[in-house]
């Protein structure tokens, strides 16, 4: 009985930890492309880009000068 408890209860670990890090990963790409947008394309060549990058950090008071 003690071995088919450990291993419902590594089985719920697993699903949990699985589950964890489904969430983890969209969250770490979001964090990258959100410190590309505030970084990346500030140094953009086209101006409209580079105009866009910097009127949304002023608008977050993210200080860029």
């Amino acid at each position: 009985m003690a071995f088919y408890e450990n291993a419902v209860n590594q089985e719920v670990v697993s699903d949990g930890l699985i589950r964890r890090m489904a969430a983890v990963k969209p969250a770490i790409l979001a964090i990258v492309l959100g410190i590309f947008i505030l970084y990346g394309v500030g140094f953009a060549q086209p101006q409209l880009l580079h105009d866009a990058a910097h009127d949304t950090r002023h608008a977050f008071a993210f200080p860029c000068h």
